[in-house]
């Protein structure tokens, strides 16, 4: 399993899931908070890439409302639409 695919298992179990268990309709995070509570060192563009592809929205079935902040970075926000 790549580190991508570790970070998209996360941030499902951590945020996605529990959101849509309790109705959210819609969730933003992070990118430096998710980095940071997996406990990374040096990985802010693996994990901005997990966020924002693809595969991470398909296999979620998310919609991807929003990106705002620098191309890469801790301070990276998403913000996803959970159907």
């Amino acid at each position: 399993m790549s580190l991508a695919d570790e970070v998209r298992g996360f941030v499902y179990e951590r945020y996605i899931k529990p959101a849509r268990e309790k109705g959210a309709k819609m969730v933003t995070l992070r990118a430096g908070d998710v980095h940071e509570a997996m406990g990374l060192k040096g990985k802010i563009p693996t994990v901005c890439g997990a966020l924002g592809s693809n595969k991470f929205l398909k296999q979620h079935s998310l919609r991807l409302a929003k990106r705002e902040g620098p191309s890469c970075g801790i301070n990276v926000c998403f913000t996803y639409e959970l159907p």
